[in-house]
């Protein structure tokens, strides 16, 4: 061996390729997550990368949409907003500012998306609804709206929800009626006062 041999450089001999190992599905956290009755408008993270969405529960007999917004990682739901004395509906832009505004300072992780439940369960989920409403001296009209703090819940369409009331009025016509309002076309629903 000749001493110049010794400061040559050889080339470097890689050494084979591990086997690259098997993806991990990444649980979903929300970014694609599309519950059934709900329409998801617009997606935030928070500070440890929950979802918060904004999603539209449907439109009233007039046409306007409404929103809500619900945190999956801690237990955030809102679907009003104060204005003045009084709490109104979230339009698209006022449930964004309200997702932005909790996405910045939420630092909750991302928790299990919540499975949703058979027909049975969400049918007794919407009667315990009912049943727990005030009953008072005049009938209440009952307005889908009612019903937006649980959607994420019951994870069902504003038509099964209104197929659903209306066997609830068929079956329990002490407790709930169902009539058509002539202006709109659509099934209106009151819980009526107690017998007395």
């Amino acid at each position: 061996m000749a001493l110049i041999d010794l400061f040559t450089r050889k080339p470097f001999a890689p050494t084979p390729p591990a086997e690259a190992p098997e993806p991990r599905a990444w649980p979903e956290i929300g970014e694609t997550w599309k519950p059934e009755g709900l329409r998801v408008a617009e997606r935030y993270y928070n500070q440890a990368h929950a979802v918060v969405l904004v999603a539209s529960t449907g439109q009233d007999p007039c046409g306007i949409t409404y929103y809500l917004v619900a945190c999956l990682g801690c237990h955030y739901l809102s679907t009003r907003t104060k204005y003045h004395s009084s709490y109104i509906r979230y339009a698209l832009g006022q449930a964004a500012e309200a997702a932005n505004t909790h996405a910045s300072t939420c630092r909750a992780l991302p928790r299990q998306l919540p499975d949703r439940p058979d027909d049975d369960t969400a049918r007794g989920l919407l009667r315990s609804w009912v049943m727990a409403m005030p009953r008072r001296d005049l009938p209440l009209d009952l307005d889908l709206a009612m019903f937006d703090s649980g959607r994420l819940e019951l994870q069902r369409t504003n038509e099964w929800i209104c197929a659903e009331l209306d066997a609830l009025a068929a079956k329990r016509d002490d407790l709930l009626s169902a009539r058509l309002d002539e202006h709109t076309g659509t099934v209106r629903f009151s819980v009526l006062p107690p017998p007395r």
